[in-house]
């Protein structure tokens, strides 16, 4: 083997209070979650492995380069393996999918008040649906859980999810936690802002501002790192930071923060929600959505990046249209990451 190194309802996408009282609720509902679940999925599909694939040892991650992380994953293949076999050796009602996701960032993963049920939708929604069609033939047999931002990797870690499908940036400190898939969506960091605001982006313009971040998010770590490289953020006060970064929005409706910063992406949706708000400036980071797992979960990495190959071709971008075409463009081609390159073989 080569190794290189719930229902919460919200009454219309107006009402910032029943938004925060989602994100309240979600964050409690996760802390009350059993530690009992599975460990890992699977599935069904045409790969490039053979039946009854062994799950492989993790690469180090101590050669992962960020701007290359995206790459380190498992090259597809659609072979059961031990992860995946546990997934479909469940029973009854329990054989599902268990999944971590939000259900309060628009057009992401959020919970459509004007449904009968509140059903979740969304851009990652759609994916984790066809993954369960994979994997279990069914595109419905889906236990979602909702996680807040900073308790992504531990629900993986912990056993409470199989996977995470949340809007998460693929990096090289988080490879040292858990696995990715291929990426699935590209985006990257942005300031968003009132509309007054003599902000104007990633620059000068946001010395000494109180920013909002989401705690664990890619965006904390630039801003810290760049506080003490002397970067534009170098005199903004980067203190508030919250469990969800739709969080961060509502502290801005508050004036509790002058701007946010996130993927340009939620940006994107945040800014579908409240016309008082836009983005400020270009995207100053180039990131990468992957679909994260437990990190020797080598079968389902690789059953997932399977998917991912025939998704790319068939439903990515009707699922780009219906949810991200109104906030992001209708033309798709800065958002669909480039064909992987699979530095982890066998």
């Amino acid at each position: 083997m080569f190794v290189r190194r719930m229902r919460i309802s919200l009454r219309g996408w107006g009402g910032v209070g029943a938004m925060a009282v989602g994100c309240v609720l979600a964050l409690a509902f996760v802390l009350l979650l059993p530690l009992t679940q599975s460990r890992g999925a699977g599935g069904q599909g045409v790969g490039l492995g053979g039946p009854g694939l062994a799950t492989g040892s993790p690469a180090k991650a101590d050669t992962c380069v960020d701007s290359r992380a995206q790459d380190e994953t498992w090259s597809p293949s659609g072979a059961d393996g031990s992860t995946i076999d546990a997934i479909k050796a469940r029973t009854g009602a329990k054989r599902k999918l268990i999944v971590g996701v939000d259900q309060n960032s628009y057009r992401w993963g959020y919970r459509n008040p004007n449904t009968s049920d509140a059903e979740l939708e969304g851009f990652d929604i759609d994916l984790v649906h066809r993954i369960a069609q994979d994997i279990l033939g069914d595109p419905n047999a889906v236990q979602f859980k909702a996680i807040p931002t900073s308790q992504r990797i531990p629900a993986i870690q912990d056993g409470r999810v199989d996977m995470v499908v949340r809007t998460m940036t693929i990096n090289c400190d988080r490879l040292k936690d858990v696995a990715f898939s291929a990426p699935y969506f590209k985006t990257g960091q942005q300031v968003l802002a009132p509309k007054s605001s003599s902000i104007t982006g990633y620059n000068g313009t946001l010395a000494h501002k109180r920013i909002c971040t989401a705690a664990g998010s890619t965006a904390h770590t630039k801003l810290a790192a760049d506080r003490k490289a002397g970067g534009p953020a170098a005199s903004a006060d980067i203190s508030t930071t919250v469990p969800n970064q739709l969080d961060c929005l509502v502290r801005l409706q508050l004036g509790e923060v002058d701007a946010v910063v996130t993927d340009g992406a939620l940006a994107a949706s945040q800014a579908a929600q409240d016309p008082t708000v836009e983005l400020k400036g270009a995207a100053f980071t180039t990131e990468y959505y992957g679909v994260a797992m437990k990190k020797d979960a080598t079968d389902l990495v690789r059953r997932v990046n399977q998917i991912l190959v025939e998704y790319r071709s068939d439903g990515w971008q009707a699922s780009y249209d219906k949810w991200l075409s109104a906030t992001l463009g209708a033309d798709s081609t800065a958002s669909k990451p480039p064909a992987p390159q699979y530095l982890r073989t066998s």
